[in-house]
Formats: C-alpha cells, structure tokens, sequence
C-alpha cells in the first residue's frame, strides 16, 4: 500500500472519528435539552395552580411563565454551545439526532408561551430565541419540528386545564381551552400530509380534546343544576373535581396496598 493511500485511508479515519465523536456529543445534548425541557413543563403545572404572592403583582399564569422562561435559558445556552457542531450542512446531517430535543423545547417554550399571551407561539418566535444576540440563528428551525412540537402542547394543554379545575377560575379556563385546543386540532390537519408524524400526534391531540370536553361538558351539566353566581359555581366545579381527583388518589393507593398484599402472600 502507497504513502498515497495510506494517507487517503487516514483521512477517512479522521473523518469517521469526527463523525462519531460529534454525533455522541449532540446525542447527549439533546437528552440533555429533553431532561431540563420536561422538568421545565413540570414546573409550568406546579407553579400555575400556586396561589403567587400579591407582592409579585403577578397573576399565577404569568408567574408560571417567569418560572418557566428562567429554566428554559439553560436550555437556549446549549443550543449557543452546539452552534460549530451544526454549521452548514451539518445541520442536516446531524438533524435525527437535534430533533427529539427541539421538539421537546418548543413544547415547554410553547406552553409557556401560552400561560403568558393565551396564544400560539409562532414560528419566527421561536427561530428568535434559537439566535446569537446579533439575530443570527444557531441552525435553521424546520417546520416538521415546529409543528411536531406544537402539537405535543395539546397534551399539556388537557393536563392544565383539567388540573385548573381544582382552584376558582378554572371552569372558564376549561372551556377557553377547549376552544384553543379545538383550533389547534383543526389547524394542524391540514399539514398532515406534509409532515411525517404529524398524523400519529393527532390521534393523541384527538384523545386530549376528547378528555377536554368530557369535563367541559360534566361542568355545564353540574352548572345547569343551580341557578348560582358565577363565583359559586366556580366555588362548587372546584369542590367536584377536587373531591373526585382526591377519590381517584385513594383508589390507586388502595389498590397498591392490596397489589403490595397479595405479592406479600403469593
């Protein structure tokens, strides 16, 4: 074998370990991304349904999406960090590996986005913050991401509305959302055809309305019965969900003791 092609084979080994070494780093930082995203949405549902401090001035909404915003910069610090690694067209080449992790984001940027303007985070938007501070963006943001990303805000949506009936308030809430997550439905399947998964994540978004709307529609029924103030209705909705969740909690707990039992027994 020739210097010549040896030094060919070299390079290609070269190329390879690059390959490889780059395509582990941006495998963990998408983890990464996907771990610190979901504990940011977990944060948005705990931190919604606390009571904020009048001296905050903030409604628990806003205060959610102040959380939430904070956690998510460590996430925008990441993607700065990954900017070399995706130069060009490595981009492309790299993108299986960057997408679990942006959808994630843009699901926990969404949802906070939501909390804070009662409305859908937008392209642009979210291109925005996956830029330098000159506006120069990381890598280019694709609509499959985008729109995949979306449409698991539908998921969070049901949970927050659901949850949101536990404290005063939350019967308007429900059935604001309900409209929303109808629209988003309906909106999103028109591009089914042209982003791959979509279709799967609106079968999903198709069981969140309908768990949405069985509680909308539990809550004009129970509604329908008195001829109340608002405030009190809220007051009696709060007190239904709240004592059937609390229900539920003591079923599941009661049938682990017994799975507990019988395991002891067996």
């Amino acid at each position: 074998m020739t210097s010549t092609t040896t030094a060919i084979f070299d390079a290609f080994r070269q190329d390879l370990d690059e390959h490889n070494d780059r395509r582990e780093r941006l495998i963990k930082a998408s983890r990464d991304i996907t771990n610190i995203s979901k504990k940011a949405i977990f944060l948005l549902h705990r931190v919604v349904l606390e009571d904020a401090p009048a001296s905050e001035g903030l409604t628990p909404a806003l205060r959610a999406a102040k959380r939430g915003n904070e956690n998510l910069r460590q996430v925008q610090k990441i993607y700065a960090n990954m900017k070399e690694e995706l130069v060009g067209d490595r981009f492309w080449r790299y993108q299986r590996q960057v997408s679990p992790g942006l959808q994630e984001y843009i699901e926990a940027l969404s949802f906070s986005h939501f909390l804070e303007y009662g409305t859908l985070i937008t392209f642009d938007q979210v291109q925005q913050t996956l830029c330098d501070s000159e506006g120069a963006p990381y890598f280019p943001l694709t609509i499959s991401d985008y729109m995949l990303g979306l449409s698991d805000l539908t998921g969070e949506l049901m949970r927050y509305s659901i949850s949101g009936l536990t404290k005063r308030g939350g019967r308007l809430q429900a059935m604001d959302t309900l409209g929303f997550v109808r629209n988003c439905k309906a909106d999103f399947e028109g591009f089914t055809p042209y982003v791959r998964f979509l279709s799967k994540k609106q079968s999903v978004t198709a069981q969140s309305l309908q768990k949405i709307e069985d509680a909308v529609y539990a809550i004009v029924v129970r509604s329908s019965e008195y001829d109340l103030p608002p405030e009190m209705l809220d007051d009696i909705v709060s007190q239904t969900f709240s004592d059937s969740s609390g229900d539920r909690r003591s079923r599941r707990r009661n049938a682990d003791s017994e799975d507990e039992f019988d395991d002891e027994t067996a």
